[in-house]
């Protein structure tokens, strides 16, 4: 999303120095900065929001428990809203007096541990369990809902990170289908390619694995080395939105998982390619993911 460029130097022998101390010094800058590595943006209805490698991760989590749980995706904007508010959307092990975490919830206050506020499932666990003991939560403006969560000393803040919550969600959710993408580099080092019981090679399985930690029981159709197929039949409006809240969360953790490819509904998403693109040989009946080799 952003341009590099390095600038032009006479002389191949002095351009060549130039180049490889460049490519150094943005590595080592890529080393310094916290999360994964490149940005990820959702557009929905000419709403575009950018967000890091980090915050995709934490982004997508948020939403697949949601889901995990039979959360409406009202509640998922409403989680994620807090979250831009409290923390921009990263794991942060500090804050106001006893803060800590993506919701910024305080030991003291009761919301747990201080280790299990920065174990980013708990913490979005128990601001669900709260979430949903508020009466109406479903028909609150998302400021108030998530106060009322929150107790905050800024009650309006919230709303600051509305128009990126709803759209986040609407993405991350499946209700927007191609809505979500990440910019990465494109290649991961080798690996031993030996397959598991599974039949997987190791960075597949821990794919499969991955997702069944997140999403709960999936029909696995195709388990072949190094791809994995994940079953959306019978094929229906439904399925294509939980096909898609699939789909955008691979993409979300393509960093972290080394994917390569994701595939469904028409629709195929590459590393180190700009977005979704139009393949029509992807089927609406499962989401296919590729890890590099």
């Amino acid at each position: 999303m952003r341009g590099r460029g390095f600038a032009i130097v006479i002389g191949f022998a002095a351009l060549a120095v130039v180049v490889t101390v460049g490519i150094a010094v943005f590595h080592a800058v890529d080393d310094i900065v916290s999360g994964p590595s490149g940005d990820c943006s959702a557009t929905v209805a000419n709403h575009e929001v950018e967000i890091s490698g980090e915050q995709a991760e934490n982004a997508t989590l948020i939403t697949a428990i949601g889901l995990r749980r039979g959360l409406p995706a009202r509640a998922v904007s409403i989680a994620l809203a807090t979250a831009f508010q409290e923390s921009k959307l990263t794991n942060i092990d500090y804050g106001d007096r006893d803060s800590l975490g993506l919701f910024q919830q305080r030991p003291s206050q009761g919301w747990g541990t201080r280790a299990q506020i920065l174990d980013r499932d708990y913490s979005t666990n128990a601001f669900y369990d709260a979430l949903v003991q508020v009466d109406g939560y479903e028909d609150m403006e998302i400021t108030e809902a998530a106060q009322h969560v929150q107790r905050s000393a800024y009650p309006s803040a919230y709303a600051d990170h509305e128009e990126d919550a709803r759209a986040l969600a609407s993405a991350l959710t499946g209700y927007s289908p191609a809505s979500f993408s990440c910019d990465l580099d494109g290649g991961a080092p080798s690996e031993d390619s030996k397959r598991l019981e599974s039949g997987l090679t190791a960075r597949a399985d821990a794919v499969r694995e991955d997702l069944l930690e997140q999403f709960g029981s999936l029909d696995l159709a195709d388990l072949d080395g190094s791809s994995i197929d994940v079953s959306m039949r019978p094929v229906s409006e439904a399925s294509k939105v939980r096909g898609w809240a699939l789909a955008h969360y691979l993409v979300g953790n393509a960093d972290r998982l080394d994917i390569r490819t994701v595939a469904f509904d028409g629709q195929v998403w590459t590393a180190g390619r700009d977005g979704w693109r139009r393949d029509e040989k992807q089927a609406s009946d499962r989401v296919h993911v590729d890890v590099f080799d």
